[in-house]
């Protein structure tokens, strides 16, 4: 089942404390992109400018994701610099150029509209809602969002929630967003809302998964050398995504192995800048990884 994601490209400038990079790919629709294609055919709806890379183009293409939504605008692409410190928890951003991405208003081709399922990346509620007007009754349905939607266009936000099925949102977001500290009666606020599920990524402290019926709380993979985690929450959700993507319901044993296999493939994207470790990723790599995690949960 093919898997629509509408979001970021990007040009990435980031320095930890491990190394830097200058203008690497990024933004969350190619994070996502790439995670989900081990899993699932993927559609990437996005706008990059003219002096977009086509290395980079190229890359995307030959892993097997369609770019049919991809534009190509005049002038520049959307670029971000951040620094980490020793805490990789916190990006302190340099500055933000949104470019051509300032003026995407996504268009979805005809050939993704009977797209089952489809993920909303982090862009502006209204038109995360626009897009969904574009497709035709998808199965599943999952968004993003950030502080600053949640901040500026909290009621729009919460109108979209009506027609989700799944939020993910990070443990401030979430907070924020529900006005309440425990992030228990933060789940039970966005269940109020619509979805059926919210996702709560907790960086380094692993993710909350909970619904009205079950709740359980998975630890991030245990890594002795974390490198950068630029795109960490967009790569848990493709991995996420894509292996939902082939179930047929939302069980929770599906949501579990899901959440495992977005930890797994975040683990596996913080060892390298950009989506530079996943270029290399291997698919006995990701089932290894997985047996070890799941010794890892064993009581």
């Amino acid at each position: 089942m093919s898997l629509l994601v509408v979001g970021s490209i990007a040009l990435d400038s980031v320095k930890t404390p491990f190394g830097k990079a200058e203008e690497a790919l990024g933004g969350s629709a190619v994070f996502f992109s790439y995670a989900a294609s081990f899993f699932s055919p993927v559609r990437l709806v996005g706008a990059v400018g003219s002096d977009f890379p086509k290395s980079h183009i190229a890359l995307l293409r030959d892993r097997g994701i369609d770019l049919k939504g991809l534009t190509v605008d005049d002038g520049k692409t959307f670029r971000w610099k951040g620094d980490y410190g020793y805490d990789l928890n916190v990006a302190h951003t340099i500055y933000t150029h949104l470019n051509v991405f300032a003026g995407f208003k996504p268009v979805i081709p005809v050939e993704y509209r009977d797209s089952k399922s489809v993920f909303l990346a982090n862009i502006d509620p209204d038109l995360q809602k626009d897009v969904l007007r574009q497709v035709d009754r998808p199965k599943l349905v999952a968004c993003d969002s950030m502080n600053y939607w949640i901040e500026n266009k909290h009621s729009q936000l919460k109108r979209l929630l009506k027609d989700v099925h799944i939020f993910f949102a990070n443990d401030t977001e979430a907070r924020e967003f529900s006005g309440e500290h425990n992030l228990l009666k933060a789940a039970r606020y966005i269940f109020s809302c619509g979805p059926k599920i919210a996702i709560i990524k907790r960086g380094e402290h692993g993710v909350l998964c909970a619904s009205r019926n079950y709740i359980f709380s998975y630890p991030a993979y245990i890594l002795e050398d974390p490198f950068d985690p630029t795109g960490a929450g967009d790569t848990f959700a493709g991995g996420f995504m894509g292996y939902l993507s082939r179930s047929d319901r939302l069980s929770e044993f599906a949501l579990r192995r899901a959440c495992a296999y977005g930890t797994i493939l975040a683990s596996y994207v913080v060892e390298d800048f950009s989506v530079r470790r996943l270029l290399r990723l291997k698919p006995r790599e990701i089932t290894d990884r997985y047996k070890k995690f799941k010794r890892l949960m064993h009581l």
